[in-house]
């Protein structure tokens, strides 16, 4: 397949690129420096700022799916506006091209430990994660809600399950939908980058989460 792919450089987006060379797809990568591409089979880098919906459109057109793993940089000084733009522009970008299919990566924030009661929103959650970076899981949470009142799109949403940090691939973790994955203990689940590219690269080849948010874990 043809896919572009947004934040190629990325914590996330270097193992989705990978994957998907891996299993033998074309990769447009778009990127605001394509500079920062090293020359290789299968990979085109093309210059596109994501917050703005024409260069999206430009670079994606003709692709088959795009895969979002955009992130501004949580050292951003704007960063939930900057998160927000990225993701009113791709969205835009991608319907002006006439993509149907597209993957966001968000965060896993927003998903529930129990009911009306998301991850963000508990005491422990506030305790672990900096302050200043909680402005950009603020802006993942809204951009799932605009994200799931597109009807244009065969959009699928991914938050990755809470502890989420390099490893190695497997291949073998659960799939669950709204609530966090919790281990045997109680304990939110983790998974590797690395699978997280997998569960990516496999809801592009074989949807199975049209319009609807799900996430993964071990």
């Amino acid at each position: 397949m043809k896919i572009a792919l947004i934040g190629a450089t990325g914590f996330v987006g270097k193992p989705v690129l990978e994957e998907l060379l891996s299993r033998g797809h074309i990769v447009t990568a778009l990127a605001r420096d394509p500079k920062k591409y090293a020359p290789r089979d299968g990979v085109t880098a093309v210059l596109a700022d994501v917050t703005d919906g024409s260069q999206v459109e430009r670079a994606v057109a003709g692709v088959d799916a795009v895969i979002s793993a955009y992130n501004p940089g949580w050292t951003a000084p704007a960063l939930y506006d900057d998160f927000m733009a990225g993701t009113r522009g791709v969205l835009a970008g991608v319907k002006a091209a006439g993509v149907k299919r597209l993957l966001v990566v968000g965060g896993a924030g927003s998903l529930f430990v129990a009911p009306g009661v998301q991850l963000m929103d508990t005491p422990q959650f506030k305790e672990l994660v900096p302050a200043s970076i909680l402005p950009g899981v603020r802006a993942a949470r809204d951009a799932l809600t605009l994200i799931q009142g597109e009807t244009a799109l065969d959009w699928t949403f991914l938050s990755p399950a809470a502890a989420l940090a390099p490893g190695e691939r497997t291949g073998k973790f659960r799939v669950g939908a709204d609530d966090v994955l919790m281990t045997a203990d109680g304990q939110p689940a983790g998974i590797s980058v690395a699978d997280l590219a997998v569960a990516i690269v496999d809801e592009i080849e074989t949807p199975a989460h049209i319009r609807r948010r799900f996430t993964v874990a071990y």
